[in-house]
Formats: structure tokens, C-alpha cells, sequence
């Protein structure tokens, strides 16, 4: 049986949109969810984030929230983005990254429209999953080192985005890739034919300096 682990974060729409398909699939395959913080993956590969790029940002955020409806998805943005997702990410971890867990706080961000940049802004919705003190939560040291240990893990795996998923060591990203995901799943075999080796391993032409 394959291998999956699901990278993610909360400050990311398009892993919220994905979301209900990885839930659906976990039913059915064994899937890891793996919280990490996103902004420290574009630390480490020297690359700005879609909302950080003013055009960019604007046609993000329109283009998901028509993707959302397309798909009959309640979608309202949180009241500012890009926001510090920490707490939100070390409270999913503090719950085990339970599906139940992460349903919600993206239902809390992403489709109610609540703040979900600090353990004030979480402390309702901490409480409805049985967490009465979230301060102690996200501060306890083994949250704190389960999602150092995901980022870890995610650099060593080459994750460059969120949401990624990870199937035998393959890296599938962004949601529009999920049903590619699904094909290689389907059949291992997939990414091992003539050409799909030879794209592995194509040569730069021209770099820019």
C-alpha cells in the first residue's frame, strides 16, 4: 500500500479547496496529515508567496473564491490575509492533526471568515474541540517539536507549496493536481514511462542571473 502524506496550511485557500477531497480519500487510504508553516518552506527555497505579489495576490483571491463556488464550497476570507497561521497550525498539531480537528479550523477560517492569527482569535473554536486552555496548548513543547519535525520533513521530501501530497516519495501540488494525484495512486507505474523520465531529468538551457 502507498505511502501519503498531506502538507498543508491554514493560511492557504487552495489547501482549504482541497481539503474535502483529501478527507474523502483518507476514507478510503491511509493519509497523514502533515500541518507545516508555509512561509518557512518559502524561506528556505528564496521564493515570495502568491499574496505576495500584489497582481498576483488579487487574482489568487478571485480565482479561488470562483473555484470555491464552482464547486458549491462556503467560501468567505479570514478579515486580513496573509496572516500568521502559527497558532492555528500548533493547535491542529496539539489535536493530532485529527480530520475532525482540521475540518474545522478551516471551516473556521475559510468558510465562516474568522480570524485565525492568534490564540484569542482560536479560542472558540478551541474550546468546541475540548481544548479549554489553547495558550497551553500551543505552547506545550511536543506541539512545538511535532510541527518542527513536519517542516523537517517537509524540506526533505523537496516540498515547495502547500497543499502537497506526497504519494511514495512523488510530489503532487496544488489542488488542480489532485486528480493526478489520484492516477498515480491508481497506478504506480505512471510517472515511469520514456518521456515521464526524460522530463525528470531535462536540462537547463538558460539561467537567469
Amino acid at each position: 500500500m502507498a505511502t501519503i502524506h498531506w502538507y498543508f496550511d491554514f493560511i492557504s485557500p487552495f489547501a482549504y479547496l482541497q481539503w474535502p477531497r483529501v478527507r474523502e480519500l483518507a476514507t478510503r487510504h491511509p493519509v497523514e496529515l502533515r500541518p507545516v508553516l508555509f512561509a518557512g518552506v518559502l524561506d528556505h527555497i528564496g521564493q515570495k508567496g502568491p499574496a505576495e505579489i500584489p497582481a498576483k495576490r488579487v487574482f489568487t483571491y478571485r480565482h479561488v473564491l470562483w473555484r470555491a463556488r464552482q464547486r458549491g464550497l462556503p467560501m468567505r476570507f479570514p478579515p486580513a490575509h496573509p496572516f500568521n497561521p502559527l497558532a492555528a497550525l500548533r493547535l491542529c498539531v496539539a489535536l493530532d492533526a485529527r480530520p475532525d480537528a482540521t475540518g474545522a479550523i478551516f471551516d473556521w477560517i475559510w468558510a465562516q471568515g474568522r480570524a485565525g492569527d492568534s490564540v484569542e482569535a482560536l479560542a472558540p473554536l478551541a474550546r468546541t474541540l475540548g481544548v479549554a486552555d489553547i495558550a497551553a496548548a500551543v505552547a506545550a513543547p511536543a506541539v512545538k517539536q511535532q510541527l518542527k519535525a513536519n517542516f523537517e520533513a517537509a524540506l526533505a521530501a523537496q516540498v515547495f507549496g502547500v497543499p502537497t501530497l506526497v504519494i511514495d516519495g512523488d510530489l503532487f501540488w496544488g489542488d488542480d493536481a489532485f486528480d493526478f494525484a489520484l492516477a498515480r495512486l491508481a497506478d504506480p507505474t505512471l510517472l515511469d514511462d520514456d518521456e515521464m523520465r526524460r522530463v525528470s531529468t531535462l536540462p537547463v538551457a538558460a539561467q537567469r542571473i
